[in-house]
């Protein structure tokens, strides 16, 4: 479906940008002169660099509200693209409009007079970014106390860390009314007050604002990001749903590290994760209603859980494949709903095809943004007590905890076969959503997990 141009915050169309490589200062100077004397003398042109691609036909357009994630290897040409973006680089080729103001934070100190003192930067900065001298006074205030630096805002940039540095160029663009708001990495450089600090105000933005996202997070880029552009030499290699292309990007990154010692084959069978049904016949079967309370605070909700190895995406190398998944009760009783706090077991089972060392089983929850929220390996029990395998073994693990209570919403379980230890292992089997849970009826408020109370009250203390 087209887009009209009032909806499209930011076109881009064959975006190339192609840089002169010289061996030597020399080659350069003869690139100067030479050819125009050979165009002068009807001679054969000679070129005396390399050619190099950072961007590559790159072509994609962000629509107003959206929030853009952009991932890939470092000089995948990613600080490239948003650079040509905000204007600081033209490109080589193509078009790109940007449809309102853009505030960046790129790499920390671009736009920062290091001789220049805090103060004097932020009128230097803000002024860059649309503002007039009237309304940096007016905002001064805002802008110094988001940096929180206290005195050293009166001190040159040249005596700041790069966490003081990233405290005031991030006050500044949260406080220029920008339409556009990029972020290239740097909040890896913050401590952890500030970062959350930054992502609420991030998160803030996003309901009415357009984001572009750049990071090797991705939690962070799943959380954040809709959707998603890999950048890969220079080339869109992907751009699609947050979840699926941090699931292809993170098969190559691992591909990547393991080389030619295992070859990873995607096992891309299609699941409906958002399918609002998952789980209710078995809640018809078992003629659920809602929880009563048990307690002065009910957190209670109701889990259907559905094994979907027959469905699952994800890859493996042919040197071992997961077989089973089963949750259940740690007690062996049969049912179909849990509640949340009881204790559970879930049972996974792998045939190898190749001997293996030290096999690892383990499991991951995640959110419907692909979020991990827990999760455990037979790492920390084989590594004390190892079990080798070969052949043809079918080897099994189990898994006994406590069931949280989680949100309203869709999760599944991600399960790995691999071997190797915690420093040097490959990954011979991976599905992304061995099983499917729906949570229903919960009373789960606030964050992510919730946690049983066993008392709430308030009194008067004299």
């Amino acid at each position: 479906m087209l887009m009209s141009s009032n909806e499209i915050a930011i076109s881009i169309k064959g975006v190339s940008k192609c840089y002169e490589i010289y061996n030597t200062p020399g080659d350069r100077l003869k690139q100067f002169f030479f050819p125009r004397f050979a165009r002068l003398l009807r001679r054969k042109l000679r070129n005396y660099f390399t050619q190099f691609a950072a961007l590559n036909d790159v072509s994609f357009e962000v629509k107003r509200g959206a929030t853009l994630g952009i991932i890939g290897r470092n000089g995948s040409g990613k600080s490239t693209l948003l650079q040509i973006i905000c204007g600081t680089l033209n490109p080589t080729m193509g078009k790109i409009q940007v449809n309102g103001r853009v505030a960046a934070l790129l790499e920390l100190g671009s736009g920062f007079n290091p001789e220049f003192t805090g103060r004097e930067n932020v009128y230097l900065n803000a002024s860059i970014l649309g503002l007039s001298r009237e309304e940096i006074d007016y905002r001064f205030n805002q802008i110094a106390d988001f940096a929180d630096i206290g005195d050293f805002i009166e001190q040159p940039v040249k005596t700041y860390s790069s966490g003081m540095m990233l405290r005031l160029a991030f006050a500044v663009i949260a406080n220029v009314d920008a339409d556009i708001l990029i972020i290239d990495e740097a909040l890896s450089v913050g401590d952890a007050v500030f970062t959350q600090k930054c992502m609420r105000f991030i998160r803030k933005f996003k309901a009415k604002g357009t984001l572009l996202f750049v990071s090797h997070d991705m939690g962070s880029i799943l959380n954040l990001c809709e959707e998603v552009v890999w950048l890969h030499k220079g080339l869109v290699r992907e751009k699609g749903i947050s979840q699926n292309v941090s699931e292809s990007y993170l098969q190559y990154t691992l591909q990547e590290v393991y080389g030619e010692e295992a070859k990873l084959i995607s096992d891309n069978r299609a699941i409906d994760f958002n399918n609002d049904q998952i789980g209710t016949e078995e809640a018809k079967k078992e003629g659920s209603t809602n929880l009563s309370p048990s307690s002065v605070v009910s957190y209670g909700g109701e889990f259907f859980v559905t094994t979907s190895l027959n469905d699952a995406k994800g890859w493996k190398t042919g040197a071992g494949e997961i077989k089973s998944f089963e949750f259940g009760l740690a007690n062996g009783e049969n049912t179909n709903i849990f509640k949340g706090g009881e204790m559970v077991k879930v049972s996974i089972s792998a045939s190898l095809y190749q001997d293996m060392k030290q096999p690892i089983i383990g499991f991951l929850l995640r959110d419907k943004l692909g979020q991990d929220l827990f999760g455990e390996n037979t790492l920390p029990f084989t590594n004390f007590r190892p079990v080798s395998s070969s052949t043809g073994d079918v080897i099994e693990a189990d898994f006994i905890f406590k069931l949280p209570m989680l949100q309203n919403g869709h999760y599944s379980f991600m399960a790995s076969l691999a071997d190797g230890d915690l420093h040097q292992n490959i990954q011979h089997h991976w599905l992304h959503n061995a099983a499917i849970v729906n949570v229903a009826s919960s009373k789960v408020r606030w964050g992510l997990v919730g946690v049983e109370f066993n008392k709430v009250e308030l009194k008067v203390a004299k």
